[in-house]
């Protein structure tokens, strides 16, 4: 068969893939994205953060375009966890570095969200072929040069490129191409049975459009608004509980919504859709995993291929686009000739290995203290004593603002932890008036002053304030952020 040849090759077209797609071409470089389905098609994971909308997408040219979607707007988050009964809001205009223009995002339908990202990708350049799914990799050596695919009339192909993504999500057959092994984490062992409403209740306004994330004995609901009538509703079980949606689906269901008497009140007016893609009850194993290694000469992992973790902080679509544009940065710098292969990407994949593992250690915390109700769900007593743990949790529970530019002192961790709480416990149950307690706390304060860099580069541009090293020794963005720059403070 005869050889195409690009410079970059995706596998996969979901938000990760095709962000990393057109953050290549912009820089002039031939990209191939190759996705196995035919867009649009259905995937779970529907709630945004302000990073991705105003960050990511920002930089790939298409906030107007989702403006123009009309989907629901997330001014914050709503939460019903850990020992207090009431249900609190904390609002993203609230942040020095989200206020105004910036303080919100969007709950999205996902068939809908990644056509519009695939479409961009098209649009700058890039060369998209769906219902082509992909084989295997081509290796000379120890390097992948290419991929093996076949097309959707079963044409059998190769394509060589000096760079191999493999953004093909959390059921990639091509991860361990990169070798090492995927490791599962013990704790975060959950399922997920999820299906769509139609007229359910909602928040009250400025609110109507957050997440509502609430906790009973069994685990944890979340409950999006996609429009004014649409409604994501889905239950995450713990391992322990797992027989609860085991047999008769609709029936299982049921039983977990009459288990839950907020959710249960939000849709007693409600009809679940029955029909058409929304109409499934479906069911998804929630395990966190993470690659061993996350690249190896001519190929990298982005998104769910190179990790997963619990969804209760809405981290998904934030995970695949964040790694697309670390991975970017290290494609463009070492095309153009700026850096070597490895030097680029150790600092990729130390920042999304550092990204994924403040996620991964808070989330321990968080779910210990549900179960065991001993305080409100941000005491941080068992957080590991990591000194990158707890930022960009933080970014992302307060604002969804996670650059993952700067690390936490790993010896005052579990001090700027416990300070956090006892924040959040005097303002829980208020307005946002009430709300200056929490932003007393020196961590968020660091969160504020730091957590913004993709978002305010997105924005600023070459105005944008100086960057520092995430790592010693390690690499700035430079201040388009479409690649790597050594560090000359």
């Amino acid at each position: 068969m005869s050889v195409e040849t690009f410079d970059v090759v995706v596998a996969g077209g979901g938000p990760g893939g095709s962000t990393v797609a057109a953050l290549v071409a912009m820089q002039g470089h031939r990209v191939l994205l190759l996705e196995k389905e035919v867009f649009p098609r259905y995937q779970i994971g529907e709630s945004l953060l302000p990073s991705t909308v105003h960050g990511v997408c920002r930089l790939l040219g298409v906030t107007d375009e989702l403006a123009a979607a009309k989907f629901p707007v997330k001014r914050g988050g709503t939460f019903r966890w850990g020992a207090r009964p009431e249900p609190w809001t904390f609002s993203f205009a609230v942040s020095p570095r989200m206020t105004g223009p910036t303080s919100f995002a969007y709950q999205v339908e996902r068939a809908r969200f990644d056509e519009i990202l695939l479409n961009n990708a098209k649009s700058k350049g890039v060369t998209v072929r769906e219902g082509c799914s992909v084989t295997a990799v081509v290796e000379e050596g120890d390097r992948v040069t290419g991929l093996r695919y076949t097309d959707s009339d079963g044409g059998e192909h190769e394509v060589g490129a000096r760079f191999v993504i493999d953004a093909s999500g959390n059921k990639s057959r091509l991860h361990a191409s990169v070798g090492g092994t995927r490791e599962y984490s013990e704790f975060f062992r959950s399922l997920a049975l999820f299906g769509y409403f139609e007229n359910g209740k909602r928040l009250p306004e400025p609110y109507s459009g957050n997440i509502l994330s609430v906790a009973f004995d069994s685990g944890w609901f979340w409950y999006i608004p996609l429009s004014d009538t649409l409604t994501s509703v889905g239950v995450v079980v713990r391992r322990e509980m797992a027989e609860k949606i085991q047999g008769d689906r609709e029936k299982a269901y049921n039983a977990l919504i009459a288990e839950c008497p907020l959710i249960a009140e939000y849709l007693s007016d409600a009809r679940r859709v029955t029909t058409g893609n929304y109409g499934e009850l479906r069911v998804r194993k929630d395990y966190s995993y993470h690659q061993t290694k996350f690249w190896r000469p001519g190929m990298i992992l982005v998104g769910d291929a190179a990790c997963f973790v619990d969804p209760v902080f809405s981290s998904g679509v934030h995970l695949a686009t964040y790694s697309a544009l670390l991975a970017a940065r290290s494609i463009n710098s070492v095309l153009a000739g700026d850096l070597d292969e490895k030097t680029a990407f150790d600092e990729f994949e130390g920042r999304y290995r550092r990204e994924y593992g403040v996620f991964y250690e808070f989330l321990v915390s968080f779910y210990q203290m549900n179960v065991n109700e001993e305080s409100y769900f941000w005491h941080a007593k068992k957080v590991t004593n990591n000194e990158h743990t707890e930022f960009e949790s933080f970014v992302d529970l307060v604002g969804g603002v996670a650059s993952g530019e700067t690390a936490l002192a790993a010896s005052r961790l579990a001090e700027r932890s416990a300070e956090f709480a006892g924040a959040v416990d005097q303002m829980a149950g208020g307005d946002d008036g009430d709300m200056v307690p929490l932003f007393k706390s020196h961590v968020v304060k660091q969160v504020m002053q730091e957590g913004g860099q993709v978002q305010m580069k997105a924005v600023l541009g070459e105005d944008a304030a100086p960057e520092e090293p995430v790592f010693p020794g390690g690499l700035v963005s430079s201040p388009d952020g479409m690649k790597w720059l050594p560090y000359r403070g």
